[in-house]
């Protein structure tokens, strides 16, 4: 159960000393090929434990080109050379009536670079993914990992999910609770910061692209 979500999400963005803060910002259909760069990037380990199988680039690239921004919540978190560091999609479905008596809930897969472990950036993407549902009077969501991932099964401990272990895989659900005026305002500071941040590091990627000699 999240609570205190405007206190939680001023302790992200302080961060752990010494490193910058995580913001984590709704990503669009102009993203979608950074999207496919980052999962394409993934090893065969990385890719194992974000789909749960070995899967192919034709694979990758397919389920990227599917993706609707109208229907699911895509989240990104971008580097200081604004490369995409860590990635999170929140898919939106029917619900079946025997957990909830909402209309849909909500199932959440996470991807980090290797380069961006141990900075709490798969923590932030589920916070965000939470505080969106929540916002969105989704009450249920659900996350399904290896149980080899257990950086996965440590942020779904820490969430308060509730774990099922079956064949090698867990399926962990949390309950959230309704929205309120702190949720609402954390999620909309969470976005503003990180648009700014976001619009701060395309345009110097931008400028040094431009000022970048062309090799002939």
């Amino acid at each position: 159960m999240l609570d205190n979500p405007l206190q939680r999400w001023i302790q992200g963005l302080r961060g752990k000393k010494g490193r910058a803060p995580v913001l984590v910002k709704e990503l669009g259909e102009r993203d979608r090929r950074r999207m496919l760069r980052h999962l394409l990037a993934l090893d065969s380990g990385d890719r194992l434990l974000r789909f749960g199988s070995q899967v192919p680039d034709e694979q990758i690239i397919a389920y990227v080109g599917k993706i609707d921004f109208g229907r699911d919540i895509v989240f990104g978190v971008v580097n200081h050379v604004f490369q995409l560091v860590g990635l999170g999609h929140l898919a939106f479905a029917p619900s079946d009536g025997k957990k909830t008596d909402k209309e849909q809930v909500a199932e959440f897969g996470v991807s980090v670079s290797s380069s961006a472990r141990g900075q709490g950036v798969g923590t932030r993407l589920f916070q965000r993914a939470a505080i969106h549902c929540r916002n969105s009077d989704v009450d249920t969501l659900y996350m399904q990992c290896l149980t080899s991932n257990q950086t996965m099964m440590h942020i779904a401990r820490k969430a308060g999910m509730r774990i099922k272990r079956e064949y090698g895989e867990a399926d962990a659900h949390l309950e959230i609770a309704p929205p309120s005026p702190g949720s609402v305002m954390a999620e909309a500071l969470e976005e503003q910061f990180a648009t700014i941040d976001y619009t701060v590091k395309a345009n110097a990627r931008a400028a040094v692209k431009f000022f970048t000699p062309r090799k002939r």
